[in-house]
């Protein structure tokens, strides 16, 4: 006896809904066995980033996943401070990040976490600085939302390249930060240029909200800097300098 169309519509359900019920498990099953490879790679992702801003590999090197590894653990000291500048014990609380890199436990850069908005979401890097901590030693970004070919090229090595060697403080010793220009640099006031970089054509907004952003993030470890500014100037020149003894972070 065959089935009536209600039956058959009834099967028909069951079974779309069986597969359903099967692709989601697949899914999520997939996705769970997944999440441990993914945070890896965001993690070292992050790593080449810091290393490149410190200037451990150029700006469009393409190490190897375990160079990367192997100069992280070796060049970089992850710390912790707190909002007066001071080095955290991480049993103390999260504090902010910062990275130190080392050569022979002689301090030679430090790393800033940067996260700025951007035109379409949030714009997330590393910017580094000298020893003296008013130079710019490197700038990455790893993750944005902002338009390929316009915003976008915030990620290019030639657009990270420009800030090497700029100044976040004035010739009156005033913090100034880094900014993007609208345009080149070569159009400011002589004054400017040695703390901006050339703009992007096309993508004001993006060199506006990096701006800012970047001004913000580095007033919150302005405490910090000021520290190991000071440190760096008690040294005369041609003798190294190292930071007091810091516990490692997770």
């Amino acid at each position: 006896m065959s089935e009536s169309p209600r039956a058959k519509r009834i099967h028909a359900v069951k079974f779309a809904l069986l597969v359903s019920v099967v692709c989601c498990l697949l899914i999520t099953g997939a996705s769970t066995g997944l999440s441990p490879l993914q945070q890896a790679n965001k993690r070292l992702d992050r790593q080449k980033n810091i290393l490149k801003a410190a200037g451990i590999i150029t700006p469009d090197g393409t190490p190897s996943r375990i160079q990367i590894q192997a100069l992280f653990q070796e060049k970089i000291e992850t710390v912790a401070v707190d909002d007066a500048g001071n080095f955290m014990d991480p049993s103390q609380g999260q504090g902010l990040s910062l990275y130190l890199y080392r050569e022979k436990k002689i301090l030679k850069a430090y790393v800033i976490p940067i996260e700025s908005r951007g035109l379409w979401g949030k714009i997330k890097g590393y910017i580094a600085f000298e020893r003296d901590g008013k130079t710019v030693a490197g700038f990455t970004v790893y993750s944005h939302s902002e338009t390929p070919g316009l915003g976008g090229e915030i990620e290019k090595a030639w657009f990270q390249k420009n800030f090497i060697g700029k100044k976040i403080y004035n010739a009156q010793n005033e913090f100034v930060s880094v900014s993007i220009a609208k345009g080149g640099i070569a159009a400011l006031p002589e004054t400017e240029q040695a703390h901006s970089v050339d703009g992007i054509s096309g993508a004001t907004l993006t060199g506006r909200y990096l701006t800012q952003g970047l001004k913000e993030n580095l007033k919150q470890y302005e405490s910090v800097s000021v520290k190991l500014r000071q440190a760096y100037q008690k040294k005369t020149v041609g003798n190294d300098m190292t930071t007091p003894p810091i516990k490692e972070t997770n």
